[in-house]
């Protein structure tokens, strides 16, 4: 167990802003940029409802571009900052700072090596963003803690309480070479965690994560897990993700209870030439008093938005169009990273 008064804290605790980094055409989603950044201006329109939103954007064309783009959206314009940096890609959940903090105020921003989940990317500017907000001054006098071993923010919930959940697919992966109990205690140390809960089962096709957690499983607050179900029997996820479901109820809170689990519904397959995208209802964010759902076009968009809504009792829900992210293999959780409340400068 970890002394340190540091711990992360869970996506439901108040936050300062949301990042992002605006897609452009020296990115993956050249091909289809018009189509992504619409996400992304809906995207800036609902946060910025509720609190700032920080975009790192490569050069003052894309500012523009992007400031021009997100103020046609209705986005609050008062509640937007820019900060120019280089990087491969826009998936800050992956590449972006995983904060601690401790109940006087003092952050952490804990910088995981970042290596392209896995290799199958490039990802060398990717895995500087950290280092480059910090040196421009975005973070103020937060600490800034580099590990050398390789996760990604997607690949972690925490429910700021001492425990952490994770996928034994993803991070064996990543490690190939570590025990179950190195990597448990790493993460312990790393995130100042009291334990780590692995799941054997879940993944989706189209994914490229290895099966992060945030596409499977979500902490919500008051002991609850929201998590992506299949109800179609002749689909080639059922039996995986009903295992999955399976090992979410075995699952016990620190002092033996049950989760209260909600099963989110199944969208219909979605085919781009000729591959499965993955379109988990599982992939939302949490900001200040709302909740931004993945929308997809499909007849299980409403539902996935009302049983997200009801685990997370009080807060707005927002539905948010993400059909172009799955393009990529990702939705709207993986394109963001939230920032607790006073780490800003």
């Amino acid at each position: 167990m970890n002394d340190s008064p540091l711990r992360l804290p869970a996506e439901w605790e108040p936050q300062a802003a949301v990042l992002v980094a605006w897609p452009h055409a020296g990115t993956d989603w050249a091909e289809r940029l018009d189509a992504v950044e619409t996400t992304y201006a809906a995207l800036a329109a609902a946060v910025t409802r509720f609190e700032s939103l920080v975009i790192v954007v490569p050069d003052d064309a894309v500012h523009a571009r992007a400031e021009a783009l997100v103020r046609a959206a209705g986005a609050d314009l008062a509640r937007l900052r820019f900060v120019a940096l280089p990087y491969d890609d826009t998936w800050l959940r992956d590449s972006g700072p995983i904060t601690l903090s401790d109940a006087a105020g003092r952050f952490q921003l804990t910088d995981f090596r970042f290596t392209g989940w896995g290799g199958k990317f490039g990802a060398e500017q990717d895995d500087a963003v950290i280092a480059g907000l910090v040196d421009a001054g975005v973070f103020g006098d937060a600490m800034h803690r580099r590990i050398d071993w390789a996760l990604e923010g997607g690949g972690i919930e925490s429910d700021g309480a001492g425990t952490v959940l994770t996928t034994w697919r993803c991070l064996h992966q990543r490690h190939p070479d570590q025990s179950r109990e190195q990597m448990d205690a790493i993460l312990r140390d790393g995130l100042h965690a009291r334990r780590v809960l692995w799941l054997e089962h879940g993944y989706l096709e189209g994914d490229d994560t290895d099966a992060h957690i945030d596409t499977l499983a979500r902490f919500a607050p008051g002991e609850r897990i929201v998590y992506q179900a299949c109800d179609d029997a002749s689909d080639p996820h059922f039996d995986e993700l009903r295992r999955m479901a399976d090992e979410l109820a075995a699952l016990r809170t620190e002092d033996g209870r049950p989760y209260a689990l909600f099963a989110l519904p199944w969208a219909r397959p979605v085919i781009d030439e000729g591959r499965r995208l993955a379109a988990s209802y599982a992939n939302y964010l949490i900001v200040n008093g709302a909740v931004l759902v993945p929308a997809y076009g499909d007849a299980a968009d409403d539902e996935a938005a009302r049983i997200i809504g009801a685990a997370h009792p009080g807060r707005v829900v927002v539905q948010v169009p993400c059909r172009p992210l799955i393009w990529q293999n990702g939705s709207l959780h993986c394109i963001t990273m939230q920032l607790p409340a006073g780490l800003l400068a």
